[in-house]
């Protein structure tokens, strides 16, 4: 036997193996190809749904900051006037179609409250508001703004005419503004309650109705909505209307500078804002009960009484903010008037006899 054969054989097998555990040792040592990084996915934007009347507007920036502030996509659901909002929001009471409500006046506002439909909010903003706004002390429906129902007349027409513009109420049932007013219709328009209101507040509910059968016999015109009393039939608008008389806003005749096709230096309308011949409108905003958006919706109703939304209000809805020191457009204050009494009733009065008052004005004035 070759021992030196035996050796060697045993040796080289040994080393092998060696080697073979070696290598797979190694093997197991060499660090694996990292893993292909995977980027955070950002959640998109949530919906927050928003129930408005039809004449809300608000500028695209102000929107979108509050938009890119909050992560948030706002969804206005105009729902026409606002007894049909409040309709609409009672109806949908058990299963929201919105998560907040804006819109709702003093003339509505009781109803909206005894239905339930909103959700307390004690905002820190409210100490910002006087308490002339603050309607609610619950703090379900909180203000956001105020207008006056006035009658606005043609200019141009009283200094052609040599007539006199009629500073009361009761001047209107003189034969010489026979035929020269146009009202809307309480059961369909939100100013043509407005104006109602007013003649009740001053007449009282005794004498409001033969205040109103006055009117008829001086030819009052009705029609249906502030559009056709105001574009059709009202000649300081359109100038091809026959009554220089409407019921509107105390702001219309800074609309009519703001919208005027070519640049002007005078309104050509204004208003009439003797005691009790405006009515004032103030307009709420509340958290619907039923909201999953909560917080949220905290966070809109404070942007709405913030600065940026009060300030941007004026010349988008053609109303005064209610937030104390909250700077006036130059046009408002130039062409504008503000009542220094306007007619006043307390929402719950108006509630509870507001159907009432309604179908008696409508059996005096449609019959």
């Amino acid at each position: 036997m070759n021992i030196r054969r035996l050796h060697f054989g045993q040796s080289w097998s040994s080393i092998l193996q060696i080697c073979l555990v070696i290598s797979l040792a190694t093997a197991g040592c060499t660090p694996a190809a990292p893993a292909a990084t995977v980027a955070p996915t950002l959640a998109g934007p949530v919906t927050l749904n928003v129930m408005t009347h039809d004449s809300f507007a608000a500028s695209q920036e102000v929107i979108a900051k509050f938009e890119s502030q909050n992560n948030v996509k706002l969804n206005f659901i105009k729902s026409g006037d606002v007894g049909a909002l409040v309709n609409k929001a009672v109806l949908s009471e058990n299963a929201p179609l919105a998560d907040v409500l804006y819109g709702v006046d003093n003339t509505f506002l009781s109803r909206a409250l005894d239905e339930g439909i909103f959700s307390p909010y004690h905002s820190m903003l409210l100490a910002t508001i006087p308490e002339q706004f603050r309607l609610d002390p619950s703090d379900q429906a909180l203000p956001v703004d105020y207008g006056d129902v006035c009658i606005n007349y043609d200019k141009g027409y009283f200094t052609s005419k040599g007539l006199a513009v009629p500073g009361t109420l009761e001047d209107l049932l003189k034969p010489e503004y026979k035929g020269l007013l146009v009202v809307e219709n309480p059961a369909i328009s939100s100013p043509g309650l407005a104006f109602l209101m007013a003649t009740i507040a001053h007449f009282g509910t005794d004498g409001y109705l033969n205040y109103w059968k006055g009117l008829r016999d001086n030819d009052v015109l009705a029609v249906n909505d502030w559009e056709t009393a105001y574009y059709t039939n009202f000649s300081g608008s359109s100038g091809k209307g026959a009554q220089p008389l409407v019921v509107s806003y105390a702001t219309s005749p800074v609309a009519e500078v703001v919208y005027a096709k070519d640049p002007i230096q005078d309104s050509p309308t204004a208003s009439i804002v003797g005691p009790d011949t405006c009515f004032r409108q103030v307009e709420f905003v509340g958290i619907l009960k039923g909201t999953q958006q909560r917080a949220l919706a905290e966070k809109f109703v404070d942007f709405m009484l913030g600065t940026t939304f009060q300030e941007d209000m004026p010349l988008q809805m053609f109303v005064y903010p209610v937030t104390s020191g909250t700077k006036i457009p130059d046009s408002f204050v130039k062409y504008a008037q503000v009542p220094v009494k306007p007619a006043q009733l307390a929402p719950l009065d108006i509630d509870r006899n507001r159907d009432t008052w309604i179908q008696a004005w409508k059996d005096v004035v449609l019959k």
